[in-house]
């Protein structure tokens, strides 16, 4: 248990360090705070359209870092010899490969934690036609990216520590305050009741995210154990694109007794099951219940992905 939990925790921190990932990190919530303060002129639906937004901005750096988290974890480890290094140790292959797999989750709940508080933030900054952008809030947000890279080269400069880690923690710390003082004023920076203007529905349509991301992470690293970045890419783009279909392409098919349909039906991630943007319109809200029976398939699906990745990586050349 205690190999499985350290290369959990190193694979965690390699990801952590990796420039490509604090990249993800700051532009993914700098872009999705923006895209707050932009006037839409949608006739009324201009929050539903930043909601809409920040959330596919989410799923989008998502994408990109499962996929390049799994390569750089898995792929890059295979080719520079350090997993054959540490296989020659006591630690079994998939004892290797499900730790890796559970510290490329914990990179991805950092990257979603920090989108979320954009998520949040654009929810209560977004305006119609006839507001005013909140420069107030985003002023604050920008300081606190600021900040959080300051941080980051103070820690190097004066402790010789990581750059690029020590500012990805710094600024999950910083904009966590950030997003609290924020919501302690109004846009005209009087006191106002905490949280005022916050959808809070997105937190359930955030962690629905979160879920496919980690279904797609799991397919990421089965790609990874047998090829490189680029090919991983092309895979689970073609994964992601399927699946959003997967209802038009097979559900109507496997529901006539169409057996090949019904195969690709139940291989395919049916990634309509987390993406529930339409379910904040007006009143309406994801229900906490669905959540739990979501996390009930993410675990039968990630069971399954992570046993192929298994079988993938047990006759692997690593010489």
């Amino acid at each position: 248990m205690r190999q499985f939990l350290t290369i959990a925790a190193n694979a965690f921190m390699e990801l952590v360090r990796q420039p490509v990932f604090l990249l993800l990190v700051t532009c993914s919530g700098a872009f999705g705070v923006f895209l707050s303060i932009v006037p839409y002129f949608g006739f009324g639906d201009d929050p539903k359209m930043v909601k809409d937004s920040v959330l596919a901005v989410m799923l989008l750096a998502g994408l990109f870092g499962a996929v390049l988290s799994a390569s750089a974890s898995v792929a890059h480890e295979i080719r520079s010899g350090t997993a054959l290094a540490v296989l020659a140790k006591p630690v079994g292959r998939a004892q290797f490969i499900l730790a890796k797999y559970v510290g490329l989750a914990g990179a991805l709940l950092v990257l979603t934690y920090y989108n979320g508080l954009s998520v949040l933030l654009a929810s209560r900054m977004a305006f119609d036609a006839y507001g005013d952008a909140d420069m107030f809030a985003f002023y604050i947000y920008a300081g606190a990216g600021v900040l959080g890279y300051a941080v980051g080269g103070f820690t190097n400069y004066f402790l010789h520590r990581p750059f690029v880690s020590d500012a990805v923690f710094s600024l999950v710390v910083v904009t966590s305050l950030a997003f609290v003082l924020i919501n302690c004023f109004d846009r005209d920076g009087k006191l106002q009741t905490f949280a005022k203007g916050v959808d809070w529905r997105l937190v359930p349509a955030s962690l629905l995210v979160l879920f496919a991301l980690w279904i797609l992470a799991g397919v990421a690293l089965a790609c990874s154990t047998r090829l490189e970045v680029l090919p991983t890419l092309a895979i689970c783009s073609g994964v992601f694109v399927l699946g959003l279909m997967s209802d038009y392409l097979f559900g109507t098919r496997a529901e006539h007794g169409e057996r090949w349909a019904e195969v690709l039906y139940g291989v395919l991630p049916n990634w309509q099951l987390f993406w529930l943007a339409d379910a904040l319109d007006t009143d309406k809200s994801i229900p906490w219940r669905y959540v739990a029976q979501a996390s009930a398939y993410v675990v039968g699906y990630l069971g399954a992905v992570l046993a192929v990745a298994v079988v993938l990586f047990e006759d692997r050349e690593l010489s």
